[in-house]
Parts: C-alpha cells; sequence; structure tokens
C-alpha cells in the first residue's frame, strides 16, 4: 500500500487525453520525510512515518523531539502508513513521483464545516408545503410517540453541527501527475478546504481503468 500526505491547492479544468474538458483538484505533494519505521519484531506490525512542513523549534516539546533521529527537522503533520510497499529507510525524502504508476486514489480529508444547520440542509428533509396558513415548513416534525409509552425514538435525525467531519473519496482517477512542480491532478471533488492537508493512497478498490 502506498500512500503520501499532501495540501489541496483548489481547482481547476483541463483537457484529458481524449479531448474532454474535465473539471479536477490540484494536490500538491512537497516532501514527505520518513520520521520512523515500525517493524513487525518489535513494534507488532510494519508501518512508516512520513511527516510534512517543518515546525518551529519552540514550538516542539522535548518528548515530541525524541521521536526525530539525528539531522532530520520536527515536523507538523505526522502520519503513519500500514503495510507501506516501497523500500525506505529514516530520512528520505517521499515525492510525488510515488503515485506516476497510480491510475486511481483514495483521498482523505476533513471536510468543510458548516456550522449548526437544520434538517433540511443537514439530512434533505422535503419540509412542508409553502403555502399560506400551513405552519409547518421546515421543522424537523415528530420525534416519537404522543401516547403511551411516551418517548422519543432512538436514532431521530434531527438539527445539529454539520461538516467537518473525516470524509474518504473512493477511486478517483488520476488526470495527469507534474513531478517537477509536485503536483497531482485528480478527477472529481477532494473534501476539505483549501490549504488543508489531505492523505492520498493508492486505490484499493480499483486498480486500473
Amino acid at each position: 500500500m502506498l500512500g503520501l500526505l499532501a495540501k489541496k491547492v483548489g481547482m481547476t479544468q483541463v483537457f484529458d487525453n481524449d479531448g474532454n474538458l474535465v473539471a479536477v483538484t490540484v494536490l500538491r505533494v512537497d516532501a514527505n520525510t520518513v520520521i520512523a519505521q515500525k517493524m513487525k519484531e518489535k513494534d507488532g506490525y510494519d508501518a512508516v512515518l512520513l511527516g510534512v512542513d517543518d515546525a518551529k523549534e519552540s514550538r516542539v516539546s522535548k518528548p515530541e523531539k525524541g521521536q526525530y533521529s539525528e539531522g532530520i527537522t520536527p515536523k507538523k503533520r505526522l502520519m503513519e502508513f500500514r503495510d507501506f510497499s516501497k523500500e525506505c529507510k529514516v530520512g528520505d525524502a517521499l515525492g510525488v513521483e510515488l503515485l506516476e504508476d497510480c491510475r486511481y486514489i483514495d483521498v482523505s480529508g476533513i471536510s468543510k464545516g458548516k456550522g449548526f444547520q437544520g434538517v433540511v440542509k443537514r439530512w434533505g428533509f422535503g419540509g412542508g408545503r409553502k403555502t399560506h396558513g400551513s405552519k409547518f415548513h421546515r421543522e424537523p416534525g415528530s420525534t416519537g410517540q404522543s401516547t403511551y409509552p411516551h418517548k422519543t425514538f432512538k436514532n431521530v435525525k434531527l438539527p445539529g453541527r454539520m461538516g467537518r467531519e473525516k470524509v474518504t473519496v473512493l477511486s478517483l482517477k488520476v488526470i495527469k501527475i507534474d513531478v517537477e512542480n509536485c503536483l497531482v491532478l485528480v478527477g472529481g471533488a477532494v473534501p476539505g478546504v483549501n490549504k488543508s492537508i489531505v492523505v492520498v493512497r493508492q486505490a484499493v478498490k480499483k486498480q486500473r481503468a
């Protein structure tokens, strides 16, 4: 399994190989430094710990500094990838060329926060009639029984906080990889705001067209 940490840059349009205009999300893959390696014999599983974006030394505690080998600058973002299929060692810098053979990828990120929302926007409720005198337009409606036993049903959809959750989009097609500028162009939308960190992995359900 291959994976990297990337930064969502934004969206644009490009022409694919067939001349079709496709909407793409641009992901920039800065150098992913190998911070540590986990071995099955010692740790019980195989994994690689990657880090991106140098952190200010004043903001890194002594216990945090202890996990970095000599010569490696502490990082802001760390992510562990299990069963990493590429041979590497501590201190190596992995880039976008790691994904050159991937036709489809899975992208995970934190979705945009929408704040407190009602049931129409949050759950897609149809609402009531918009006519005069209806008195029922965007309310959630009944949440239980009015007669015995008086109780509210479980798992009733209600207003509440919407968004800012971990979302994974599967099998996004890789339209183009720009190794020189460290960019990956993927067809479709990716969760998260611009400049947010996303996790890019080799697709688990779809490998090739």
